[in-house]
């Protein structure tokens, strides 16, 4: 019988941060705050004091830090992915991390999270469950507002700005923007929780949550010289405006190309795009982002998105130690979701199909820990397979997109309510 791997203990309870952690977590969070000088702005939230629900949006890891540095001295608990476990589970447990598989219905983080609030300490959620591709907000679930209502504790927000800008998802290398900004805003009192109806409550924190990195930069006329600021960016905006073909582009340096009709683009220092010869179409990244959208909401209507069974390596991470290659074989994603179907390396087949109605939206990576591309990643309650293509045409952002855009489809088709900005 194959033996199986340990798999990571979900149902723990939090751990208090340990008193002797807390200075190191604002140690560490020191050298971003001297580089970057968050401007952070207090509304309603100068005498809040835990238990409270913390909802902040997500652009890179000083996210974190500033979260840190708002609430320090006090206790608090992160939900962090699994991922973010790996090599250091002891740290980040006693630090007081939680532990989660992105986009999976769980009850026991609701269980946990009542446990963070009865403690009298602070819940820190990032609703958007990843990284913004392109520095604008992701969806956010439908069950956040009756999660809040459930828990009966103020809520608040903290919205970053500049992080996106400073270390995109798409390209990491810190540009040294400063200073970058925050707003830490209470939203809800515990009587208005228990007032308002969950779509009113779901309706404030979409508002809330309403922001764009680039237009901020561009407002505050902030410039990023980095040399090879475009470099990563063909990830996101994966097809040509100009010619319309997909996975053809390029970028090197300040400039992205269409490397099949030869068109290009600079990206400017403040984070706008500049066609070189003829037409613009998108100044704006968060535009062109929305426009393939757009094109991949199409071919969802028209029954006709598929990207084929693409050939892939899947790799397991059941706990915090390590990566396991699992096997090979197909990734398929169409109209009734994912299929991943192969061998694994003993021989024995190995499968997970999560359909359309499971998954309102799927993680990505690109060129993830520098070693096997781009990746797309499934979650169950149990484990997490890393998924990547090779030797084939195809998209990890378009396989995003269409997530979201299949699962919209659905609720449309069932005759289901879907509100902007919720999933």
């Amino acid at each position: 019988m194959k033996k199986q791997p340990i798999r990571f203990d979900m149902a723990r309870d939090p751990i208090r941060t340990r008193w002797y952690l807390k200075p190191i977590t604002k140690l560490l969070s020191f050298p971003d705050m001297l580089a970057h000088r968050p401007v952070i702005t207090r509304r309603g939230t100068e005498d809040l004091k835990p238990p409270f629900i913390l909802l902040c949006n997500h652009n890179a890891f000083m996210d974190f830090k500033v979260a840190t540095q708002v609430i320090f001295p006090r206790r608090a608990n992160y939900v962090v992915a699994i991922d973010g476990f790996i090599g250091r589970e002891w740290l980040l447990r006693n630090v007081g991390c939680i532990c989660k598989r992105k986009f999976t219905s769980d009850t026991v983080l609701v269980r946990q999270l009542r446990k963070v609030l009865d403690n009298k300490d602070i819940a820190v959620i990032y609703p958007e469950a990843r990284y913004s591709l392109c520095g604008t907000t992701a969806v956010l679930p439908a069950s956040l507002g009756k999660l809040c209502k459930m828990m009966k504790a103020p809520v608040a927000s903290l919205i970053c700005h500049g992080h996106h800008v400073n270390s995109p998802f798409w390209n990491l290398h810190d540009r040294h923007v400063k200073p970058t900004e925050a707003e830490f805003s209470l939203l809800f009192t515990p009587e208005q929780l228990e007032a308002m109806e969950v779509d009113e409550i779901n309706d404030r924190i979409v508002k809330a949550f309403q922001y764009d990195d680039f237009a901020w930069q561009k407002e505050r006329g902030i410039r990023v010289t980095y040399e090879k600021r475009a470099e990563g960016l063909q990830k996101v905006l994966y097809q040509c405006p100009h010619c319309g073909k997909e996975y053809r582009m390029s970028a090197a340096g300040t400039i992205l190309r269409c490397d099949h009709c030869g068109k290009e683009w600079e990206m400017t220092e403040l984070g706008e795009l500049r066609a070189l010869e003829g037409e613009t179409e998108f100044a704006h990244i968060p535009d062109w982002y929305e426009w393939e959208r757009a094109n991949v909401r199409r071919e969802v209507e028209e029954g006709r998105y598929s990207t084929g069974e693409l050939p892939v390596r899947v790799y397991s991470l059941p706990n915090a130690a390590r990566f396991i290659h699992l096997g090979e074989g197909t990734l398929l994603h169409d109209m009734d979701g994912f299929k991943v179907r192969g061998t694994d390396v003993d021989g024995d087949p190995m499968e997970m199909t999560i359909p359309v109605p499971s998954l309102y939206s799927c993680h990505i990576e690109y060129e993830y820990l520098g070693k096997y591309g781009d990746c797309v990643d499934l979650n169950t309650l149990q484990d997490t397979w890393y998924i990547y293509p090779y030797e084939c045409d195809f998209s990890v952002t378009k396989m995003a997109l269409a997530t979201e855009e299949l699962y919209y489809h659905y609720r449309r088709l069932a005759g289901k309510p879907c509100r902007p900005g919720l999933a």
